[in-house]
Parts: C-alpha cells; structure tokens; sequence
C-alpha cells in the first residue's frame, strides 16, 4: 500500500479546526500538511502560514512555488492526510504548451523509433542523476564529479557526444537507449544537446559535456592510434576529462592571432611550450588540453596532460563556475611528440574543422534552454493571479508568450532542417556547404534568446531576478544567454560569416541589374 493510500482522511471541517499557530494545518493539492513546525523553517517567514491555516492554499502555493517542491523529502514528511472526496486528477499543475518540440509532442518526418527510445533513455538518466541537485550544484560551482562522468561513460552517453567517430576507438552501440552506432546520427545528437540543456543550469551542463564535445571530436578525426589509446579511450569511459584550449586574451574570434608556441627540444623528442589560454571550458578540472600552438612549421595542434608546468585558474564568470571555465598557464611544458595531433602546420585547419559542428550544438542547446523559458513563463502565468485575474488571461502576456513561441518554434524549424541537411551530407561537404547556414542558425538563435530573456523577464517580474523559487530558472538564464552570443564566434561574425559564405555561391554580383 502507498503512503498516500494508507494516509486518513479529513474533511475539511476537520481541518478548520487547526487554525492557529499552535496546531496550524493547510490543504494542498488534495492533501493536507501539518505546518506547526516547519513554520520557523518557512522561507518566506510565518506571517503568510497563519493566514491559511486550517485552509485550503492551493491557489496560493501554486501562485508562488513549483509543484515538485512538495516532492523534497522534507515536505513529504508534514503530509497527514488526504481531504475527503479528493482524486488525484484534480490536482494539476499549469499545463506548458511548446514545452516540447513537435517531435516529443505529435509527429515528424525525421525521427524513427531509435530517436525516441534515446530521447526516453536519456531524459530518464539526467532526471535521476542531475536533476535533483541541478540547481544547488550550479550554483555552488563545484567540479561535477568523476563519478557521474564515468555513469555517463559507461552508458555510452559520452561516445554520444561525439557521434559516429566513437567508432574509431571500438564502440559500436550506445547503451543508454540500446541505439547502434550504425543507425546513430545528428538527430541524436540534436535529442543530447536537448536533454542537457531541459534542466536549466547552463554552466552545469557545460561543465559535464562541454569540454569533450570540442576537445575530444578533433582528436578522434586526426589522431595517432597512440592518442586514440592513451587519450580518446579513458576520456569516453569518463574515467579522464579534456577540454579545447583554443582562445586567449590576444585571440578570440580571430584564432590566428593565438600567441601559445611550442619549440621542439633539442633531441626533438619534445615539445616546450609557452603561453596562455583564456575562458578555456572544463579547464579547472581536465586531465587533458588539446592546445592550439604556434611552431616553426606553422599551427600545431598538441594534447598536453595536466602536471607541474600546467596550472589552472578559475574564472569567474556571469553563469555558473560549474562549467569550470579557467585561465591556463603552460610554463616550460614538455609535450611529447607524439601527442602531436595530425601534421605540424595543419593545426588551425584542424581547430577550424568541428567549429561548424560545435556552432551547430550551441544553437540546439541554446534554443532548448529559451523553450524552457516558454515553459517556465506558461506555468507562471497559469498559476499567478494579478488584479483578480490569472496573468495567462491578460492579451499584452498571451502576445508576450505568442513572441517567444514565434522566435522559438522558427529557430527549431532552422535546427531541423540543417540538421537533416548534415545527415545526408559528408563532413567535407557540411564544412563547404553548411558554414554559412550554421554560422546565419546561431545568430538567429542567439538573438531570439535576446527576445526571450527580455521577455520572460518582464512576465516573471521581481522573480527573473532571485536565484532562488519560482524564477530560479529564469535569472539563470539572465546570466547566460549573452554568453551564448560570444561563445562559438560572436553574433556579428557569424552573420558576416553567413552572408560571405552565400556570396561564394552566386559568384560577383553586378552593379545594375
């Protein structure tokens, strides 16, 4: 027998009766809490548990908190019965449209049922191992653990973030979800991107993903079997962690200018190298760093582990240390050769080579975490009542949300269709053809977030800007979506991008038509 069903039953005389503060009950939902105790406990203070006791505070509860807030172990304590005649259909949380894309809410030409039993398997693991801590752990900024890294790799999640060229080093399924290799493409990818960015908590999720999906890809492209054994492998068992060393303070969107050099000893047995990198993802806690170098023979591209010479700094930044953003420092570190990705003097070719790849996931993790916004503001509006009148009844809010829904829904339709563009296609020819498009997807999509953030803003109020209730969520991603329009090449670069790459089809264009 359940909790609920072996709980006795009160009518709600019986519960008027504990109306004071001294013996203070309230109905929620159909259930009723004996809130004596856990008054000095209340966030908000006791002042607004007197005024419901011995009441029904469901409209209350709901207008101001989240219904899986009556799921934390403490709440679930102060339950001390059920109302009489009370079902559970009754009790119901707003509902969300456009919380999901078409393809969880009805149907679409581009998913089969591999997609669906991966986005089923996916979405279950992040709710039982990241969900429940996904706000205090982003917030609090801690290293995410090794040990979620290596449940992540031994599922076969980690090999999922980098697709098909898992296969290089052995893997032919992925075992969370039970998909093929094989059958595995970017619509997979594209359900990852999703579920790793529907919780919220940007800078966590940067910190799990975030390194290897741009450290590890260009490795398994180009690298020895050397470093396919002593890198690629621990990395995707998630027992080491990587992470791209690319920028620097001399050098963002304009990579050539990196000053990082790397000279070969004088038994050429290594590499010595010097320098900087800034704003590096998962640096504080990577066990590797695949570097972009300067050497006489031009770019090199090295894969320089973690020792004495190479030391770490947090850098604090506007969304979460949880994504272990750090300044690197390589002091006189001897870099075998044979950490060598590929040729010397090919290294920025080979950074350049996942740029459209690494754009393209930016954009379908960006545009998941402005659906939720969508969401969160459809639960705030269903639930808040202004002027005697719920928010979601108000036009001026319904032609907010129809903005939002507009913006979203468009970028969505973009993500779709190059993605389906990059399943038929070779990586050469996404490189060729598809820079451009990418590059126009995530300035479109960077700047409906901009509308988003605006907008959400306005309808939660106050609550955009706790970190803490109900607009949690909201102020997050106030911290990050401007992130998302620097990261990956900033908003006016890759619309310039877009519009040379166009150009390139068509030939010169004349002066008179």
């Amino acid at each position: 027998m359940s909790k609920a069903t072996s709980l006795p039953s009160f009518s709600r005389n019986e519960v008027a009766k504990h109306h004071t503060a001294a013996d203070l009950w309230v109905i929620i939902d159909g259930y009723v809490y004996d809130l004596t105790q856990f008054q000095a406990l209340h966030p908000g203070g006791a002042p607004p548990l007197k005024r419901l006791a011995g009441k029904d505070a469901t409209v209350d509860f709901y207008s101001i908190h989240r219904k899986n807030v009556l799921n934390d172990s403490r709440f679930l304590k102060l339950k001390v019965g059920t109302l009489q005649g009370f079902k559970a259909t009754q009790a119901t949380e707003p509902s969300t449209p456009f919380a999901e894309s078409d393809f969880v809410r009805k149907h679409s030409p581009y998913y089969n049922a591999s997609h669906r039993r991966f986005r089923s398997a996916v979405r279950s693991f992040v709710d039982a191992e990241i969900v429940p801590t996904c706000v205090e752990d982003d917030e609090n900024g801690e290293d995410p653990s090794l040990e979620l890294n290596m449940k992540m790799g031994q599922l076969g999640i980690l090999a999922a973030v980098c697709g098909k060229i898992s296969t290089k080093i052995g893997y032919s399924k992925i075992q969370c979800g039970d998909v093929s290799l094989e059958e595995f493409d970017y619509f997979h990818e594209l359900i990852l991107c999703e579920e790793f960015k529907r919780f919220g908590a940007y800078g966590l999720s940067d910190g799990l993903l975030g390194g290897l999906s741009i450290g590890l890809p260009v490795i398994l492209n180009f690298g020895s079997p050397y470093l396919l054994e002593t890198v690629a492998k621990p990395c995707l068992r998630g027992e080491k962690r990587i992470c791209l060393a690319i920028s620097e303070p001399y050098a963002g969107s304009d990579v050539a200018r990196i000053r990082c050099d790397a000279k070969l000893s004088e038994d050429r047995s290594h590499y010595i190298v010097n320098g900087v990198k800034k704003w590096i993802t998962g640096g504080r806690f990577a066990d590797f760093f695949t570097t972009l170098c300067k050497t006489e023979g031009g770019f090199a591209l090295l894969v320089i582990e973690r020792n004495n010479a190479v030391s770490t700094k947090a850098i604090k930044t506007s969304y979460s240390s949880a994504a272990g953003t750090a300044y690197v420092e390589f002091n006189d570190a001897l870099v075998p050769v044979e950490n060598l990705v590929g040729e010397e003097g090919l290294g920025f070719s080979y950074t350049m080579y996942n740029f459209n790849h690494e754009r393209w996931g930016m954009a379908v993790g960006g545009n998941r975490m402005s659906r939720l916004m969508l969401e969160e503001a459809f639960r705030w509006a269903a639930g808040r009542q202004v002027f005697k009148r719920k928010l979601i009844d108000q036009p001026v809010i319904r032609f907010k949300m129809a903005q939002m829904a507009a913006e979203i829904e468009s970028v969505h339709s973009m993500i779709e269709d190059i993605t389906y563009q990059m399943c038929n296609m070779t990586s050469e020819e996404i490189n060729k053809d598809l820079a451009g498009p990418i590059a126009l997807l995530k300035y479109k999509q960077t700047r409906a977030a901009s509308l988003v953030a605006d907008t959400v803003c306005q309808i939660f109020g106050g609550r955009a800007l706790t970190r803490s209730g109900m607009g949690v969520f909201v102020e997050k991603f106030q911290r990050s979506y401007k992130m998302q329009a620097i990261l990956g090449g900033s908003e006016e670069i890759l619309a310039d991008l877009a519009i040379r790459q166009s150009m390139k089809t068509i030939g010169p264009i004349p002066a008179k038509l």
